[in-house]
């Protein structure tokens, strides 16, 4: 008996150290309803967004067969020819089977790839969310009579919520599944979009195991988020919640002012430019809401960014500017176009753009324009 039991843990030791060897993949597809002839892609994307393709297979009596290796584990495509989308996977050197539904491709089922589930996970996550917000929004399309404005306004508070908690489903993900391959792929994938939070995923990532964090993607998902996290250290001083740094900037008149003296109940630091189309069509709004709230507390400082090699004379352009569109609060400029020092501060990529400060200086929105800028403003004073 003895004799068996070790016959049968040897075999299972073996087994597991040929999976755990394992350098290639076999994809066993099962395209029921999909025509005989009918072609099957497996692919990726670089990192410019195009598409290189690994296997491509001939579906035949319902079945394809895709091979190849992988270094690690990565998300893949499948896609048929003649029907929309792809089906994802997380791809890794294992017997994966694909069961392709030829009505939704994303529906696909997908089983033997251990990495995949963390996809799975993730993806199931989403759609719960998702289900949430259907479903809060459909009481909300209910609300229609003005006595149950109170109802209204709760509903989009949930509305809200749950935008928020779909918003914060990926990093969450990665701290609740530290040692899931698939974690490690989510943060590659955040870190490249527009409002990555690379402090928190950097935290994220240290908490990772050790194993994921020495693997080879491990290594290179780190370099991304320290190039970033060099990135953020230029602008961490101006989230919402900063103290908004201060400023010396000269006047029309030459005069030296500073932001810390000129700061109000509530203050908007307001980057325009005599040769800006929006800006100059955003100043009336700016204009009826200072002539409103000035005297309740409300200071603008109006950072020009004049000075554009096409200007012949970026000055006489930019106090023409403030005559011609009736700018009352206070004006600085260095006239030097985007290299000015305090456009530099605040990171200014663009313009029209806006910093509201509080009562205590902190920042608490940016670029706000229109009526949003103004209740921002009454909001602030409300609360000063």
């Amino acid at each position: 008996m003895k004799r068996i039991l070790t016959i049968l843990l040897i075999g299972l030791l073996l087994a597991s150290c040929k999976q755990e060897n394992r350098t290639d993949f076999v994809i066993n597809g099962n395209a029921e309803g999909v025509y005989n002839g009918i072609r099957v892609y497996l692919k990726n994307l670089d990192e410019q967004g195009r598409e290189i393709f690994l296997d491509t297979a001939i579906v035949m009596d319902g079945k394809f067969t895709l091979k190849g290796s992988v270094e690690e584990p990565s998300i893949h495509f499948i896609s048929v020819d003649g029907t929309q989308g792809n089906a994802i996977l997380m791809l890794e050197n294992s017997e994966i089977d694909v069961e392709i539904n030829k009505q939704n491709l994303l529906e696909s089922k997908i089983s033997g790839s251990e990495s995949h589930e963390g996809y799975a996970a993730f993806e199931e996550g989403i759609k719960k969310i998702r289900e949430e917000g259907r479903e809060v929004m459909k009481h909300y399309r209910q609300v229609k009579l003005p006595e149950e404005a109170a109802k209204r306004d709760s509903l989009s508070k949930e509305l809200e919520k749950v935008s928020i908690k779909l918003a914060e489903h990926p990093l969450n993900f990665v701290k609740e599944n530290n040692d899931m391959y698939f974690s490690l792929n989510l943060i590659g994938l955040e870190a490249n979009k527009p409002k990555f939070e690379v402090a928190k995923f950097m935290e994220a990532y240290e908490n990772l195991s050790s194993n994921l964090k020495e693997s080879a993607k491990g290594q290179e998902v780190k370099k991304k988020l320290d190039a970033l996290y060099e990135e953020y250290q230029k602008i961490a001083h101006l989230e919402e919640g900063k103290i908004a740094p201060n400023f010396e900037a000269p006047t029309p008149d030459g005069d030296i002012i500073s932001l810390n003296d000129i700061k109000g109940k509530v203050t908007v630091i307001d980057f325009w430019a005599a040769w800006c189309g929006p800006c100059r069509r955003e100043n009336p709004n700016v204009v009826r809401i200072y002539d409103m709230y000035h005297d309740q507390g409300l200071e603008i400082i109006g950072v020009s960014l004049d000075g554009q090699s096409r200007q012949q004379d970026p000055k006489k352009a930019w106090l023409d500017a403030i005559e011609k569109d009736g700018l009352k609060w206070h004006q600085v400029s260095h006239l030097k176009y985007f290299n000015d020092p305090v456009a530099r501060l605040y990171n200014i990529q663009s313009i029209p753009a806006t910093y509201i400060l509080d009562a205590d200086g902190k920042i608490v929105a940016k670029n706000l324009r229109g009526k949003a800028l103004e209740n921002k403003v009454k909001e602030l004073l409300e609360k000063a």
